[in-house]
């Protein structure tokens, strides 16, 4: 069983800061690529960065220079270091991960989701 969980978020003034964990635990061979979506209220869900093992990263344009994503390995862990916080971010964070696990046997790579974490942006 593989459990993947965000937290750290919260509600925060307009141009303010937070900074958003995942954790992935469990039965873990090897994790891959990390991402952090967002999905505001009536919107789609939306890729904001990724994180390879290798340490390569991807950022949505719009959040170029005000988030950083990282990653403890040893910890199973990513971060997502948010500032300048604006209004229309206000959505619910989530993130993903691809999970090398070994079940019954044999070796499998999963994709795992947490449930998410709201952040509010408002004075």
């Amino acid at each position: 069983q593989v459990q993947v969980q965000e937290s750290g978020g919260g509600l925060v003034q307009p141009g303010g800061s937070l900074r958003l964990s995942c954790a992935a635990s469990g039965s873990i061979i090897n994790i891959y690529t990390m991402r952090w979506y967002r999905q505001a209220p009536g919107q789609q869900r939306e890729l904001i960065a990724t994180i390879t093992d290798g340490g390569d990263t991807y950022y949505l344009d719009a959040i170029k220079g005000r988030f950083t994503i990282s990653r403890d390995n040893a910890k199973n862990t990513i971060y997502l270091q948010m500032n300048n916080l604006k209004p229309e971010e206000t959505a619910v964070y989530y993130c993903n991960a691809d999970i090398q696990t070994r079940i019954d046997g044999s070796s499998t790579v999963n994709r795992y989701w947490g449930q998410g974490t709201q952040v509010t942006v408002s004075s």
